[in-house]
């Protein structure tokens, strides 16, 4: 039976029919990192030791420059807090090139595209499904605490990937694992999926789990430049272990530039139904419903910038085609599928899962997945993914196996729960 769609784009899925399975340092830096082992006493400020007064300082300047002004704050049921923040002033239009700008008016989706009513996509996320939403004209935005900052490894850090390898070829040594399916060789303007949500267990705080596209161009040097969107479970950047809807970018290969969300100048966001950041719900059970996101990334051919759509017509927002340098033209590589991080803390393997932490070959209900796989061409056409390449670099810890078939397109399950007696 094909599978069963409700209106919303996050959906009750049914199985396909069986398929054939494819297998910066200065002085105040340096005081900063000291700081995190230096609590602050309860003393007046002028009694505090210069190395936590510049601690407090840079917090305060930080979360200046990410917490917007808002017009009207929304308490979310999991904790967050939503600003819903005039769009002229959201932390994009911080750039020296985008200062005094506006969001930029919706382009043409690619030609193939089958937009539906989005509706239901507001409700798509914990902090709508009260009702409450932001102001036409704002933008919501996850307000940054003094605790996430604190949770980083240093305030350099926040919000950003730390510089090593992040992608399927540098895996083996940086600690990040994948499981992923991937196209390369070819020159390609945007990509598109379905990817079902789960709620994966991350077993140490430095660690994550992520489900996302990649779109890619240059070397896997220090060019590398990436848009990723996707969900993630990240306790150290959000303070929990729920899925969260998220989005990044480099033109560095993560060394200097770009950040998740809205945490820098980059992305800019145009709608005021989504919060980057803000978790997701429901989730996929285990042997019970599973739910899915539509998440398109396209450049627009004729301004140039990287846009994204999520749902069923929702549009995000885009990243301005002067951050990057090779993707500034096309990618030429798209990806998609699970990374963890292994921090292998204890000495062996982590128990951080991936997906569902279900192995691929547990197949529908039980496994995570990709599903209608399509590429955006030079024409501006979403045309099916052909010659599908699927790689897990650690397959006894993390697996992967892909189809093809007339409802669910190119797809692929992937996922595993880490540790365990073939994966030490």
């Amino acid at each position: 039976m094909p599978p069963e769609t409700d209106s919303s784009r996050r959906r009750r899925i049914t199985a396909p029919k069986s398929p054939a399975m494819a297998s910066s340092c200065n002085l105040t830096i340096w005081c900063f990192l000291l700081a995190f082992v230096c609590p602050v006493p309860s003393e007046s400020a002028a009694a505090v030791p210069a190395v936590n007064r510049t601690r407090h300082e840079w917090i305060t300047a930080h979360l200046k420059r990410v917490n917007k002004p808002a017009v009207k704050m929304i308490k979310s049921p999991d904790g967050d807090v939503i600003d819903c923040v005039p769009s002229h002033l959201q932390p994009a239009f911080d750039h020296p090139k985008l200062r005094g700008q506006k969001p930029l008016d919706p382009p043409e989706r690619p030609r193939g595209h089958n937009r539906s009513s989005a509706a239901n996509d507001v409700n798509l996320q914990a902090w709508a499904i009260s009702g409450e939403s932001c102001p036409e004209g704002t933008v919501p935005i996850r307000r940054t605490t003094p605790g996430d900052i604190l949770r980083a490894s240093s305030l350099r850090l926040f919000g950003r990937k730390p510089a090593g390898g992040r992608l399927r070829r540098d895996s083996t040594s940086s600690g990040h694992e994948h499981a992923v399916g991937y196209a390369m060789g070819e020159r390609y303007y945007g990509a598109k999926a379905s990817l079902s949500v789960w709620e994966p267990r991350v077993t140490i705080r430095s660690e994550f789990s992520l489900s996302q596209i990649w779109v890619i161009s240059g070397s896997f040097g220090n060019d590398l430049n990436t848009i990723e969107a996707g969900w993630q479970v990240s306790p150290q950047l959000y303070g929990d272990g729920r899925p969260r809807f998220f989005t990044y970018w480099t033109t560095d290969a993560y060394q200097e530039t770009g950040c998740y969300n809205l945490l820098c100048s980059g992305f800019v966001q145009t709608n005021n139904k989504i919060a980057i950041g803000a978790a997701i719900s429901p989730t996929s059970a285990l042997n019970g419903g599973q739910f899915d996101i539509d998440l398109l990334v396209w450049k627009d051919p004729k301004r140039g910038h990287w846009w994204l759509e999520f749902g069923s017509g929702l549009l995000v927002g885009y990243w301005p085609a002067f951050l990057f340098s090779h993707l500034a033209e096309h990618a030429n590589m798209v990806q998609f599928g699970g990374e963890i991080v292994n921090t292998q803390s204890s000495g062996f393997h982590t128990s951080t899962q991936m997906g569902s932490g279900h192995f691929a070959e547990e197949g529908f209900r039980r496994a995570a997945y990709f599903r209608n796989l399509q590429l955006v061409d030079w024409d501006n056409s979403l045309i099916p993914l052909a010659n599908l390449r699927l790689l897990a670099d650690h397959p006894n810890c993390y697996s992967i196996q892909g189809g093809v078939n007339r409802v669910w397109g190119n797809y692929f399950y992937y996922g595993g729960p880490g540790r365990n007696v073939r994966c030490p």
